[in-house]
């Protein structure tokens, strides 16, 4: 694949270049790594597009995961409690202790990269709830955002986000106080 957008939300790009500049080489060393074309193996069922030959989100994203994994990139996951706190008098849960798990996709040396070839919703939860998260929890101080430019999207699934719809959204949404330095990667087969 090809880095083909670059998107600084919250000054992220001059961010991660000046205090991570070898993690950002892993970044693009292992975006250049993946053959994106080894992984358009998945047969359209979609009624837009019987039969086409569409890129695998799932095959890319394990591909990602490997490439980052042999380069010392670790996952970190971090338990939820959930309160019961906030339930009404008239609601009795049958549990009052719920577990459930936030995951980054990919840590080292504080910087945080996820990886989005999935539903738009996920793009945006990343960037503006996830990344938060851990940076407040003290695992990340920046992060990086890999999804796909539209051109490569509209050769996956329906309904999978892309570079320029993220980039519009952020524009218009603006900078909160709570958000961090992220770097956007908007990536295209090469």
């Amino acid at each position: 694949m090809i880095i083909a957008g670059i998107y600084s939300f919250k000054n992220g790009k001059e961010i991660v270049e000046s205090h991570y500049p070898a993690e950002l080489a892993e970044v693009r060393t292992v975006i250049a790594a993946v053959d994106s074309r080894q992984y358009l193996t998945k047969i359209s069922a979609e009624k837009t597009m019987p039969g086409k030959m569409l890129y695998n989100p799932r095959s890319l994203n394990r591909a990602v995961s490997e490439a980052f994994a042999v380069r010392g990139w670790n996952k970190y996951r971090v338990a939820c409690e959930y309160s019961a706190d906030y339930y009404t008098p008239d609601y009795t849960p049958p549990s009052t202790r719920v577990t459930a798990y936030r995951e980054m996709d990919f840590i080292k040396n504080q910087l945080g990269v996820e990886v989005q070839f999935g539903k738009y919703a996920f793009m945006v939860y990343n960037v503006c709830a996830k990344m938060t998260i851990f940076h407040k929890l003290g695992k990340i101080q920046a992060g990086v955002e890999i999804v796909p430019v539209k051109a490569f999207a509209k050769q996956m699934s329906t309904g999978v986000s892309y570079f320029e719809q993220f980039v519009w959204d952020l524009e218009q949404r603006g900078v909160a106080d709570i958000d961090i330095p992220v770097l956007i990667l908007g990536v295209a087969t090469g």
